[in-house]
């Protein structure tokens, strides 16, 4: 169970569409609201999250003030749920202990009526973005020694392909088939349109 979270916000103006988070949503209102949720020990707001001044302060602050999760209210995973993570990581957290809420697209681009509606919304996606975290585990990285060997199943065409290619690459390779004979459906054909080719 975490009893620690730190929301960031991204409140930068952008080029796309002209706006961002921060011109449709009061993102010092949400961060009010998130600081009062059940185990949120930390909120705080940023003009630009992702960016090595932000993220340096998310690193810091999981270091002074012994955070366990992480919920970040920002601009879309895709793309920056990655450096996240690995901020996260490199502040001595699992990754996994990283939650993102999507404030961009999932609110800002989408034009809510109102800005009040649209802060209403943001609210309830952090919600559930720290309940998400309440839920979240590490999942622990095994290494394991790995047998360079490929089992193909199917004496068909493809199947006899796919061995010869990956036997081609140097790996050992069996090939297996339901029938004693490989071929598959070709090997029922006596000859192959539009050549008129011998299909064996």
């Amino acid at each position: 169970m975490f009893t620690s979270a730190l929301c960031g916000f991204s409140s930068k103006k952008s080029r796309v569409r002209g706006v961002n988070i921060g011109a449709v949503v009061d993102v010092e209102q949400v961060a009010e609201y998130a600081k009062n949720l059940p185990n949120v020990v930390l909120t705080k707001t940023s003009t630009f999250t992702c960016s090595e001044p932000g993220q340096k302060t998310i690193a810091e602050d999981i270091v002074n003030h012994n955070l366990n999760r992480i919920v970040v209210g920002a601009c879309t995973p895709k793309i920056h749920e990655p450096t996240y993570r690995a901020l996260v990581e490199s502040a001595g957290l699992s990754p996994y202990y990283f939650q993102m809420v999507n404030l961009r697209e999932q609110v800002s681009f989408v034009n809510p009526t109102t800005r009040e509606d649209a802060t209403e919304k943001a609210k309830a996606l952090i919600t559930a973005g720290v309940e998400r975290a309440l839920l979240l585990d590490d999942v622990p990285v095994k290494e394991m020694d790995v047998t360079k060997e490929v089992l193909v199943i199917g004496g068909g065409i493809g199947g006899i392909s796919a061995a010869l290619a990956i036997g081609n690459a140097g790996y050992k390779t069996y090939l297996v088939d339901a029938l004693p004979s490989i071929g598959g459906k070709m090997a029922q054909l006596d000859r192959t349109f539009p050549t008129d080719d011998c299909a064996i």
